[in-house]
């Protein structure tokens, strides 16, 4: 099946050029010249994955990536020529899978690999995890990326990489998971991750439990070691 990219972006001529590249690689392209007709338009007809720029008119890709987030767990990879610290922000914050720089020469080479990357992380973990993972209050629908606690829908979803972290922590409750563990889970393809982002994952997925439980627990940091699930 030919998967879709959905291109958000003011820019006429990235966006022309992105679309020739990634239709001569086989996706199909859906473009958007700005958030607001981009958030109608992704959510009549969902993508396979969208990458969106930050500095656009009308809704910002800031405030686009974080109204998807409430309702999707999409993967999306942010268009930035910001500086580094920033990018990290929007990366683990906002809830971005990815991003890629403009600044210092823009390479389509590049975000169509990442592109690769985000949609091999998807497919796989469609693919190779169908069954119901129960513990506690906590259940997880691994082939529709969907997380309940106690009952209830979290009101904000869960990132893939998100997904991935909660389900690999849950799925043997009490064992402790190092962060290199946890980041050889999260991030299959790329070696070029440091142990704070995972720190940074974690810390945003008890802020989107926390808001269906204040109490919210199960995720116990072992100093020194990692990250496990609690079974008390």
């Amino acid at each position: 099946m030919t998967e879709t990219i959905a291109l958000i972006d003011d820019d006429r001529n990235i966006l022309t050029s992105l679309s020739i590249a990634l239709e001569k690689e086989g996706f199909k392209v859906q473009t958007y010249l700005d958030g607001e007709s981009a958030l109608i338009g992704l959510t009549r007809s969902p993508p396979d994955l969208a990458v969106i720029d930050i500095k656009m008119p009308r809704m910002d890709g800031e405030e686009l990536l974080r109204k998807l987030r409430k309702k999707t767990s999409l993967p999306v990879i942010m268009l930035t020529s910001k500086d580094e610290e920033v990018d990290e922000l929007l990366n683990l914050k906002l809830g971005a899978n990815d991003f890629v720089k403009k600044s210092g020469g823009f390479s389509k080479k590049i975000l169509i690999e990442r592109i690769r990357v985000q949609l091999r992380k998807k497919d796989t973990n469609v693919e190779d995890n169908k069954n119901i993972i129960s513990h506690g209050k906590l259940k997880l629908d691994p082939s529709q990326l969907e997380c309940e606690w106690a009952g209830k829908q979290l009101p904000d979803k869960l990132t893939t990489t998100e997904f991935l972290i909660v389900k690999e922590l849950a799925k043997r409750p009490g064992i402790i998971k190092e962060r290199s563990q946890l980041m050889d889970i999260a991030y299959r393809e790329d070696t070029d991750i440091e142990d704070r982002t995972i720190d940074s994952h974690v810390k945003r997925i008890r802020k989107k439990f926390k808001k269906v439980d204040s109490n919210f627990s199960a995720i116990e940091t072992r100093y020194g070691s990692g990250y496990r699930w609690n079974v008390s």
